[in-house]
């Protein structure tokens, strides 16, 4: 197998492979098993960082599994986004895999670390695949590890969270399988390269629409866009918080790559459609999620509904598809993956201090654990958008192209919605930090071991370079947006001819 095909292989291979063998080995040790989960999650890091910096100097690398050729067998493709956000999400996977191991999953009866890694597999396959059945397949992998997670610590809060995922995930599936079954009817592919080629020369605008439509409900439900959020602060908050942190960080993400890989690439010739659907769409994710975010006073709630109004800034970006407004939506991602995963891994670790995540009975913090109130204003500060940290520059960037695309509301918006969210994190830091510890609550103050402390250290530490050196990643996802605009090089690479831009391949 050439090198270039190891690596695009090595991010599905590992956590199979491993998932695999934890799976049959039941009698390991639980240190033992994380212990594997980490140095698979360190393996995936650094394959991921060499593609990367392959994809970075070769652009386009492409995988035919079992030597079919596109559009006829699986193909597997990283461009310079697909590694990117690789690469994040192995870095993440990483972070939670040591966070777990200090924090315990005792809960899970040994079966955390190796339906951990499935969940890292459907992640990755996710951002590797060249077409649409295999993106629905890597859902459908993705779903079961993460309600075996949601739904294996037990409890009727557990239980209850995890029909809810699985039902509206469910919803979610059909709806894309049904997509799926339109574009086949009418086109007789899914590869996605080859659906941009038959896109382009397509007059049928009922099939356009129809089609779009039932993937942005499929994709607007995994990513928790507007009106199809509900169900995510419902299920995250009571999952444990290496689930929590995980699915948090990058479950919606997928979504979001889903809508900016389809919706640029497939329906590319389509944007002003497709703009004019995602933009209000957009908005309204901000706005209903921060107000959410506002009204709440527990942690993983206030948390959860952030999640939900940050989205509708990446949903933004995409609708105005300017090579700028790319641009700042893969950086976003980028900052809000490190940022969003962290704050759940501080809040874990208030609850380990305090026995409790509700604002009413914590308190004390910046005089009991500084080190803590420190972990925690660095990515709250960057959430909310305040200079230097990678926030900033994210929101910043988006801003900036809503005031040269003439789009005032969104601007508008935008800005309130970042207040709205500093404020957020306000509350938080006042009740849990700043304000005495009721005198009615004795928490136990329990140790916070230092697995539990680093991943969360080592995440700050990434959003404060990003706000320092915001050149680098910046340039990168310019290079990134520069491929999305200009798709050809990507269908050539996959279909392996220069002519099937101006016909079929």
């Amino acid at each position: 197998m050439p090198p270039s095909s190891l690596l695009l292989a090595l991010p599905l291979i590992l956590p199979l492979l491993a998932s695999g063998v934890l799976l049959c080995v039941r009698n390991l040790p639980e240190s033992r098993r994380h212990a594997a989960s980490i140095l698979t999650c360190l393996l995936i890091v650094i394959s991921a960082a060499l593609l990367l910096a392959r994809v970075s100097a070769e652009e386009i690398l492409v995988l035919e599994v079992g030597s079919w050729p596109a559009p006829f067998g699986i193909v597997l493709v990283a461009d310079l986004l697909s590694a990117i956000m690789l690469l994040v999400s192995a870095v993440i996977g990483l972070a939670v895999a040591v966070y777990a191991a200090g924090h315990g999953t005792a809960r899970f009866r040994g079966y955390f670390p190796p339906v951990f890694l499935l969940l890292l597999l459907g992640v990755n396959g996710s951002f590797l695949t060249g077409d649409l059945f295999n993106l629905y397949v890597w859902f459908e992998v993705m779903l079961m590890a993460s309600f075996v997670l949601v739904a294996l610590p037990g409890g009727r809060l557990q239980l209850e969270a995890g029909v809810k995922y699985l039902t509206l995930n469910f919803i979610a599936s059909t709806f894309f399988l049904v997509g799926l079954g339109v574009l086949y009817g009418m086109t007789g592919t899914l590869n996605m390269a080859d659906l941009a080629v038959k896109f382009r020369m397509t007059e049928d605008m009922n099939l356009v629409a129809s089609s779009a439509v039932l993937f942005l409900i499929a994709f607007g439900i995994k990513a928790g866009i507007f009106p199809f959020y509900f169900w995510l602060p419902s299920s995250y908050h009571v999952t444990p918080t290496p689930v929590a942190a995980v699915f948090a960080g990058l479950l919606t993400k997928v979504g979001v790559y889903a809508c900016l890989r389809i919706f640029t690439l497939v329906y590319g010739n389509y944007q002003d459609l497709i703009g004019s659907i995602l933009l209000p769409l957009g908005i309204l994710t901000m706005v209903t999620g921060v107000f959410g975010a506002a009204s709440q006073f527990f942690i993983p709630r206030i948390l959860s509904f952030h999640i939900i109004s940050q989205i509708g800034y990446m949903i933004v970006g995409i609708a105005l598809f300017t090579e700028g407004a790319l641009t700042a939506t893969i950086f976003y991602i980028v900052h809000h993956i490190l940022v969003k995963t962290n704050l759940f891994l501080v809040g874990g670790m208030i609850s380990r201090k305090l026995d409790t995540q509700a604002l009413d009975n914590t308190g004390g913090l910046y005089r009991t654990a500084p080190w803590l109130a420190c972990l925690f204003l660095i990515p709250a500060l960057s959430l909310g958008g305040i200079p230097p940290l990678s926030g900033f520059f994210a929101k910043f960037s988006l801003i900036r192209e809503g005031v040269a695309t003439g789009g005032w509301v969104f601007v508008f918006f935008a800005s309130a919605v970042g207040l709205l969210t500093l404020y957020s994190m306000v509350k938080i830091w006042n009740e849990a930090f700043w304000k005495d510890l009721p005198d009615r609550w004795h928490p136990p103050h329990r140790r916070v071991p230092l697995t539990m402390a680093a991943p969360s250290c080592a995440l700050a530490l990434c959003t404060i370079l990003i706000g320092v050196f915001p050149a680098s990643l910046h340039d990168l996802a310019a290079r990134a947006a520069a491929q999305i605009k200009d798709p050809d090089l990507y269908i050539s690479r996959v279909l392996g001819t220069k002519t099937e831009t101006t016909g079929t391949p």
